[in-house]
């Protein structure tokens, strides 16, 4: 992640997710090892796969556009558009990670550590992460609140309302329901795809949602 920071300008549509993600992953790194967690090694197993879907999503437009998942395209395609607030285009990545690739993130760390998910303290690992965003809002308002991305997004009417609409806590709470989907279809193979690419479809179709352009000021 810092590679892509290092490689892209502070306006690209990728940048503008990647620099709140990667305040994110690090805090979650860090209190990996400082005991915050019951089950640390579970913890850092998901923040790993967690991590690797990203990746993964991007190496894969690289190689072919029409290769990554609908939940992310959306937001690759429109990545240079200059009629998006670079607020936009850090909404649309959460809502890929963590509205798609979290659950089989998660799925795939049970798997992973011969666990499940109702079992031990994991679900309460997980719920502390939201103690984690909330600690972390303002410094990502600030990454944004500065220079030529707070310029751009002062440019455009009605993003507040688009921000004020999207819930983190919701939509980890939703990924946490669809983990447990995925868990119980992990013996049908056909099923957990089939689960997968209409749970793509639905969420790049929030993607544009997201991205669509707003009227400037």
């Amino acid at each position: 992640m810092h590679d892509i920071a290092g490689m892209l300008p502070a306006t690209d549509g990728l940048a503008c997710f990647n620099r709140m993600y990667l305040l994110v992953t690090e805090a979650v790194r860090d209190q990996v090892g400082s005991g915050f967690f019951a089950d640390a090694a579970f913890m850092a197993r998901l923040d790993v796969n967690f991590v690797n879907r990203y990746l993964a999503a991007i190496s894969a437009f690289r190689v072919a556009p029409g290769g990554a998942p609908r939940s992310w395209k959306v937001l690759l395609d429109n990545r240079a558009d200059s009629g998006l607030a670079p607020m936009q285009f850090a909404l649309a990545g959460m809502n890929a990670h963590i509205n798609y690739d979290l659950a089989p993130a998660l799925a795939q760390t049970c798997a992973d550590c011969s666990t499940a998910p109702d079992r031990g303290a994991h679900h309460a690992d997980f719920e502390k992460v939201n103690l984690t965003l909330e600690a972390l809002d303002s410094h990502i308002r600030e990454s944004f609140e500065q220079g030529v991305l707070l310029e751009l997004d002062r440019e455009f009417a009605g993003l507040q309302n688009l921000v004020d609409g999207f819930s983190i806590t919701a939509a980890r709470e939703a990924g946490w329901v669809n983990a447990e989907v995925l868990w119980r279809l992990r013996d049908e193979e056909l099923l957990a795809r089939a689960f997968l690419i209409t749970l793509d479809r639905t969420v790049g179709f929030a993607g544009g949602a997201l991205l669509v352009r707003l009227p400037r000021l």
